[in-house]
């Protein structure tokens, strides 16, 4: 249900549009409430004259993909050259350090380590090495020598690659500090409301009708002016509610399963990596570390066809266990165990990386004869790091 009673807008006219209603009840509707979806409605909010609504199917913010994940800020290492991901990923990676800095949101430049175990890997290493120079992303090789000095519990046969502007942040803590700037900023915050579906007013250029249903089995509604998808694991249920047939997609749903680590010892301080493997949709089981310090590895990558299915599969932990002895051989295989999964939201069965067949790029963009809507499809990884990024492009888009 909406949260707040809904408010008339101010009738001046909008950038981005000259046709746009002079009395819809918002300037701006943000479908989605994860990570990337509060920072575009904070983003959107600090504009003068304006009002935003931020709508989310569940009780609060963040409790789909952007509060089950690994909670790395990538620097921007496997997306390749002229990809969003790559652009969004670096800017938005300072940006998050910057702002967890200036309010105390807690972080930490923990590094990371991209191990290789024979020559093929060492090959890719080199090639992350090269397009991170190419890039402005700091990277530099560690001898062996000073490897078994660091961590003395890490095999890389090969050689280490390390990214020195990786790092960690409480993702809870990030969303909070995000809802609450941007209820500072006067925005709308409608829980508990479904988007069932969504009419389009003369193709957007006078707006969008949103439904959404009630706790009591019927449907609230209200207009926008403007409307972004950022509904993740749904958005391409959101993009096909409005957009004809010929522009439809089909979702794809990673499952990763998550694994905790109970023992105190070995217990690296820097994440550690397997080098890329092209045309995997993912980054290999690695180990990352949370801000209380304790160990975790993955995920993994299971196609599912249910966005819902968050059920640890014990299956895929003696695999896990398989991928991490190669990289921490170790690691006491009783203190590993099934934790928790997230869902990515994908568009394809695709690559990881840009080095791989059929990669994805994040889809952000509006939409051609729609005005005033902003579509995003297939923010993965990286997301997180991506987000405020990502918040000040679809402003961009709407107001440039």
């Amino acid at each position: 249900m909406l949260a707040r009673s809904l408010r008339t807008l101010p009738t001046t006219q909008r950038p981005f549009s000259t046709s746009a209603p002079q009395h819809a009840d918002y300037t701006h509707a943000v479908i989605g409430a994860g990570v990337v979806g509060l920072a575009i409605a904070r983003q959107l909010a600090g504009r003068e004259g304006t009002s935003t609504v931020l709508v989310e199917k569940h009780g609060a913010v963040g409790t789909e993909t952007s509060s089950r994940n690994s909670e790395v800020i990538h620097a921007g290492l496997y997306y390749g050259h002229d990809s969003l991901k790559t652009e969004l990923c670096i800017k938005g990676k300072n940006m998050m350090y910057d702002l967890c800095a200036k309010h105390h949101i807690p972080h930490r430049r923990t590094k990371k380590w991209i191990v290789a175990q024979d020559t093929p890997q060492w090959e890719e290493c080199v090639n992350v090495h090269k397009f991170a120079s190419s890039a402005g992303v700091p990277t530099r090789f560690v001898s062996l020598q000073e490897g078994k000095e660091r961590e003395p519990d890490v095999r890389a046969d090969a050689g280490i690659l390390e990214s020195e502007s990786t790092g960690i942040v409480d993702s809870h803590g990030l969303m909070s500090y995000l809802q609450g700037s941007f209820e500072d900023r006067g925005g709308d915050c409608a829980f508990r409301s479904p988007v069932t579906r969504i009419e389009t007013h003369n193709n957007g250029s006078s707006g969008y009708k949103i439904f959404t249903s009630n706790r009591e089995g019927g449907e609230d509604s209200f207009t926008s002016e403007t409307l972004i998808n950022s509904a993740g694991l749904y958005a391409c249920a959101i993009n096909n509610m409005i957009l004809p047939e010929n522009r439809h997609w089909d979702p794809y749903f990673a499952k990763g399963s998550y694994f905790s680590y109970s023992a105190s010892h070995p217990k690296p301080s820097t994440l550690i990596y397997p080098a890329p493997s092209p045309g995997h949709a993912g980054l290999g089981t690695h180990l990352t570390i949370d801000m209380a310090g304790r160990v975790r590895f993955g995920p993994d990558v299971e196609f599912v066809d249910d966005p819902t299915d968050l059920k640890p599969n014990p299956t895929r932990l003696r695999e896990a266990i398989t991928e991490i002895q190669k990289y921490l051989p170790g690691v006491r295989t009783d203190a590993i165990d099934l934790d928790y999964c997230g869902i990515r939201p994908k568009l394809g069965k695709y690559s990881a990386v840009a080095t791989g067949t059929g990669f994805q790029d994040f889809v952000i963009r509006r939409e051609e004869g729609y005005e005033g809507f902003v579509n995003l499809l297939g923010i993965e990884s990286p997301g997180l790091t991506s987000s405020l990024a990502i918040g000040e492009m679809v402003e961009g888009l709407l107001y440039r």
